[in-house]
């Protein structure tokens, strides 16, 4: 073997190390990064469950001037003229503060491990609404069209005193981390009625899962 020869060899190998050890750190950098993303959300995520007992009361006004109180886990839940009224309080029991952005109602008790309603029939909120990280605030929602079929099921609900499901969206103080906690309006003692949280969904987590099992599906065929 001669000198060039070995000088070329030599050269290669110290390449291969370098490119060895540069793909060493770049991965163990991305992973770092990675955790640490992580780590900042987790300090960002709400998680919202219902108002417990010993909450303070609270006064709600809806856009028509029509005011209601919740009180610790109670719910609102009453039709008025053209209008059926939804209302309950909320804890967070996140680190970050949650910003409601929509809810889909549905005139039965859903239980189990139905999944929620698809987030674009979610409806849209006319103010946001904010509740703070460990802290105490109130969901509301409005049925104004009675020639709606939800209108009409909420409204036998009601009279019936038989439960209902409320779906929220919501999402941490940047838009992100989208999630989706079902709960359940009761009738309680009396003429009241009692909210209780059921399940919680990451949207994010469902796209991403659903974007696994198709590549998988994919390299399958």
């Amino acid at each position: 073997m001669n000198a060039a020869t070995l000088a070329s060899l030599t050269t290669a190998a110290g390449t291969l190390v370098l490119a060895v050890a540069t793909f060493g750190a770049t991965r163990s950098a991305n992973r770092a990064s990675a955790i640490a993303e992580r780590s900042l959300l987790a300090t960002l995520r709400p998680v919202l469950v219902h108002g417990q007992l010993g909450d303070p009361r609270q006064k709600i006004g809806f856009g028509d001037q029509h005011w209601v109180h919740v009180e610790g886990h109670v719910a609102v839940f009453e039709e008025q003229g053209d209008v059926i009224y939804l209302a309950f309080g909320l804890r967070n029991v996140g680190s970050g503060i949650a910003l409601l952005t929509g809810w889909h109602p549905t005139a039965t008790w859903v239980t189990g491990d139905r999944p929620h309603a698809p987030v674009e029939v979610f409806r849209q909120h006319t103010r946001s609404l904010y509740v703070p990280p460990g802290g105490l605030g109130f969901w509301q929602g409005a049925l104004r069209e009675p020639a709606e079929q939800v209108y009409e099921e909420f409204a036998e609900a009601a009279r019936n005193r038989e439960p209902v499901t409320i779906e929220l969206l919501y999402t941490d103080m940047n838009g992100g981390q989208p999630t989706v906690t079902r709960l359940a309006m009761l009738p309680g003692q009396g003429e009241h009625w009692v909210a209780s949280a059921s399940r919680h969904w990451s949207v994010d987590g469902q796209e991403a899962d659903g974007r696994r099992r198709a590549r998988a599906a994919a390299a399958g065929r």
